[in-house]
């Protein structure tokens, strides 16, 4: 039997950031991928959102993504959102489809050396007081300390821990395909009694892509070219000779979420804990940062150096944000209809959102810009994401998101640097002495007061902010950053 540390099963966006995080760590982690490679079925999700670009930088890595992507100056919510304004160095959404993030995801994920068993089905497990044992369908067996399932919306991990789905079944069903057509075909949008289709040209130039709404609910990701046909006559009229289907698939608005991401030694992210309809592409980026929150606090536990009680916070944290985007798709599901009440509806609401305060504030939401996770009262940069100043420092000058590359936390001390002097400091806790001293914006909140020190999480973060003591610090690097090995 083969042992790890971590066993991560789903090699999808999810479960490659995961293993990156984990292997950063130095946690020895493996991944088990049903699929031979990273080829991906069409073209599936379609971009990466500003708070997705910051983790990546925060790894050191946007850049081999920026290289590919085209970068588009808002989201949506109904109603396009222009964040050229919002302040972040990634005010963008950059369109990139999902087979070429899987590929630079996996290049990474390789670079790291990260053992992956490719081809691979599981086909159960059982967990006991001291790990997890993990069995595929060719007779191999795995021993890890704990298992994450990352598999997907019909996570088999989710199924045998036992963990209950919950939320709200479909109102509505869409195709989505690739392929040719014998006739040239009405590009762009057409709104719908039941919401949104549309057609577009594929990346390639030569192929067609088609989104649109079935004419009744159906369910199974497995339709057919007639199912097709049928749906296009629904809508247009005609087939438009729709042939050589490369891709070709279903989903819907039905959003679930898992009552808990964690039983004892199996957690989950992802689709896996959360599915929702695609509208407004939060889907793969809620992922990615689902395994950039569980990540350095696995890694902890698996070290020895927190508490398991750490992993229940990955829950406590995640879980909100992953209900509030099954609220906002549901709602944009609703907003996207076409009978007259509901076009009443949008106009309205596009009138709110065309002033500043409203657009920003949706536009940070939409972009994950605006997550605050709750860790109690206090200044205003207490659980949101540190804004990446450029401070300096006695080498120069720095970008915070410089300093997180290698996933460890880190305290930045902007005032006297005596005041925290008196507090013996983990060994893998980062200590930088800077000055900075321009303003300290938020997105969606505005300016804020500067503070004196902060304790970023490996994750951006904020976790403690200090007024030039060290009041509270001692607790928060004992909850957050661990004790240092014996």
């Amino acid at each position: 039997m083969t042992e790890h540390d971590v066993v991560i099963v789903g090699g999808g966006p999810t479960g490659l950031m995961l293993a990156a995080e984990l292997a950063l760590a130095r946690v020895d982690v493996a991944l088990i991928e049903r699929r031979e490679d990273q080829s991906v079925a069409g073209s599936r999700a379609g971009g990466l959102h500003a708070r997705t670009l910051e983790v990546l930088d925060q790894r050191g890595v946007a850049d081999r993504f920026l290289t590919e992507g085209t970068p588009h100056p808002g989201v949506s919510f109904v109603h396009p959102l222009d964040m050229s304004d919002l302040p972040t160095r990634h005010n963008y959404t950059l369109a990139l489809w999902q087979r070429h993030i899987e590929r630079l995801l996996a290049e990474w994920v390789s670079d790291l050396s990260v053992p992956v068993y490719g081809g691979r089905q599981v086909t159960g497990f059982a967990q006991d007081a001291t790990g997890v044992d993990v069995v595929m369908a060719d007779g191999q067996h795995l021993r890890a300390k704990y298992l994450a399932g990352c598999d997907g919306g019909r996570s088999q991990i989710r199924k045998t821990a036992d963990i209950a789905f919950v939320g709200w079944d479909a109102s509505v069903s869409y195709l989505i395909a690739e392929g040719q057509t014998r006739q040239e075909p009405e590009y762009g949008i057409r709104r719908g009694l039941q919401g949104v289709n549309g057609l577009g040209k594929h990346e390639d130039g030569k192929g067609v892509r088609v989104v649109l709404i079935e004419p009744r609910v159906n369910h199974g990701d497995t339709p057919s070219l007639e199912d097709l046909r049928e749906g296009l006559h629904a809508v247009y009229g005609t087939d438009f000779g729709f042939h050589n289907v490369t891709w070709l698939s279903r989903f819907s608005d039905a959003a679930r979420q898992a009552e808990s991401y964690r039983k004892a030694r199996v957690l989950l992210a992802g689709d896996a804990a959360h599915v929702h309809s695609p509208v407004g592409g939060q889907g793969l980026n809620t992922g990615v940062q689902d395994a950039v929150n569980l990540g350095w606090k696995l890694a902890l536990v698996v070290h020895g150096l927190a508490p398991e009680s750490l992993l229940d916070t990955y829950h406590d944290e995640r879980h909100p944000v992953a209900a509030r985007v099954l609220k906002n798709t549901l709602a944009i599901t609703a907003l996207s209809r076409g009978d007259d009440r509901t076009e009443a509806a949008r106009e309205a609401l596009s009138v709110l959102l065309e002033m500043d305060e409203p657009r920003r504030r949706y536009a940070a939401m939409m972009s994950g810009l605006d997550i605050h996770y709750d860790l109690g009262e206090g200044h205003p940069l207490l659980g949101r994401r540190m804004p990446d100043l450029e401070v300096a420092t006695e080498r120069g000058a720095v970008r915070v998101f410089g300093l997180l590359h290698d996933a460890r936390p880190v305290l930045l001390n902007l005032g006297d640097s005596r005041a925290l002097d008196a507090i013996p400091l983990p060994a893998r806790l980062k200590r930088v002495e800077a000055r900075y001293d321009g303003p300290w914006e938020l997105p969606a909140l505005g300016a804020v007061a500067a503070p004196v020190s902060v304790l970023i999480r490996p994750d951006g973060h904020v976790a403690w902010v200090g007024d030039g003591t060290d009041q509270g610090l001692a607790q928060a690097l004992e909850r957050w950053v661990g004790r240092d090995q014996a």
